[in-house]
């Protein structure tokens, strides 16, 4: 039986698996901006920060569940004129990436007023084949809040 993938909005993710989630060393090893554990605060101005995504650009960040399992939380947020996607997986799930990426992008390219959108990686993601077989090019490499990550970029329409 396929694996059922659907998308929620954030607030609907009770916090604990939000803070189970975002507490897993190994997701840090990835997200250079990820510097401290988190507590309810946290987890809460997150959520908070995300849902105002929504309310700002009409598109944002989603839950992410397979078979009612949350596995992670990732979408659009408008940075400048870029429409720059994330993906952030528990680390057992990061094989579902590709699938839920995929259907992520259609939904961006079904929106005329994002030409194209970005994603930003840190050094530390040497496979970056699934960009290339999705058709992003790099753009260069951008201080993001201090910190480095190479730009790609896809188009949608």
């Amino acid at each position: 039986m396929p694996l059922s993938l659907t998308f929620a909005r954030l607030p609907q993710v009770p916090l604990t698996e939000i803070l189970t989630h975002m507490n897993d060393p190994r997701l840090a090893e990835h997200m250079p901006l990820l510097t401290s554990k988190w507590g309810v605060p946290q987890a809460r101005q997150f959520v908070a920060s995300k849902e105002a995504c929504w309310a700002r650009d009409g598109l944002g960040h989603w839950a992410f569940y397979a078979d009612d399992h949350y596995v992670g939380w990732g979408g659009f947020q408008r940075e400048g004129d870029d429409w720059d996607f994330g993906l952030v997986l528990r680390p057992e799930r990061f094989g579902l990436g590709p699938r839920i990426a995929r259907q992520a992008l259609a939904v961006a390219r079904s929106e005329p007023h994002i030409p194209y959108v970005t994603f930003l990686l840190p050094p530390s993601r040497r496979n970056l084949s699934a960009l290339r077989r999705i058709g992003a090019e790099f753009v260069g490499d951008v201080d993001y809040n201090g910190e480095l990550f190479r730009k790609y970029r896809l188009e949608t329409a």
